[in-house]
Parts: structure tokens; sequence; C-alpha cells
């Protein structure tokens, strides 16, 4: 079986930040997978602007909503980065086949989202911050992930 870490964005709203992720993950060999609806069109020029001719379609997976995603993930572990955790997630043990999941860039993921997965996890920051930007919080937490599983 051939593993690829999976990075799941919920209802992305920022174009430039979702073309700076494909990016990401076309070059740390990650699946991407998005759960709709967008925040703005995948046509936009801003999001072109950014991913330039990294699209690559058959390394993304499009949800039409949090219901198909999680229905389609039932039997697979997905894990939540969000800034109400209390777990690091350089404590965590991650695994091939994880799916990591990150909320919209101006509302995070819905409290029903929060409770429906069990792993939760955070990166810590210096306490006068908000949150890093979602671009950034992908290339993190996969690094550490791949570093993990020795997928790189």
């Amino acid at each position: 079986m051939s593993y690829k870490p999976k990075i799941a964005l919920y209802e992305p709203d920022i174009p430039q930040n979702t073309a700076a992720i494909i990016r990401t993950c076309a070059c740390l060999g990650a699946k991407l997978e998005i759960i709709e609806p967008c925040g703005f069109l995948l046509s936009d020029k801003r999001f072109k602007r950014v991913v330039m001719d990294y699209m690559d379609w058959d390394k993304i997976d499009i949800y039409q909503s949090s219901e198909h995603f999680f229905e389609a993930k039932k039997n697979q572990r997905i894990v939540l980065l969000t800034t109400k955790a209390s777990i690091s997630y350089t404590k965590f043990n991650f695994d091939k086949n994880d799916t990591i999941l990150f909320g919209r860039e101006s509302a995070g993921v819905p409290e029903s989202v929060h409770q429906s997965v069990n792993n939760r996890l955070k990166i810590p920051m210096n306490a006068s911050t908000r949150s890093l930007n979602i671009a950034s919080s992908v290339a993190i937490v996969l690094a550490e992930s791949l570093r993990q599983t020795e997928l790189i």
C-alpha cells in the first residue's frame, strides 16, 4: 500500500493561502483535500498567481460538504490543528495514514467538528499572539508528520 500524507482544508476562504498550501503539498508529496464551500473560486486570479504550475487535480480531492468529508473518513484518523487544543503537535505520534485538518482562516471549524475529532493539536506560540498564517501552519505540521513517519 502506498502512503501519502493528507492535508484537509475546512472551507478555506483566502485564495492565496490555499494556493500556497497546494504548492507545499506538491513539493512535499502530500494529498490535499478541500472541504467546500470555499470562500473563492478556483479560477480566482489571486489563486492562480500563487499556485502557478503546481496545480495537479490528481492530488486534490474536493468534498462537497463536511458531511461528505466525515463520511468518507469514518474509518480513518483525523487530526485537527486548532488554537483551542492543549496538546502540542510535537508531542503527538503521527501515523502514515492520518488526515491533518485545518480550519477556515477567518473562523476555524465549528464546535461540531471539534466534537467529532478525537485528536486536537496546536502549534505553541507566544502568549501575546493569536495565530499563525494557515500556509505556515500546514508547512510546520506536515514537515513534522513526514519526519515522524519517515515519508521524506
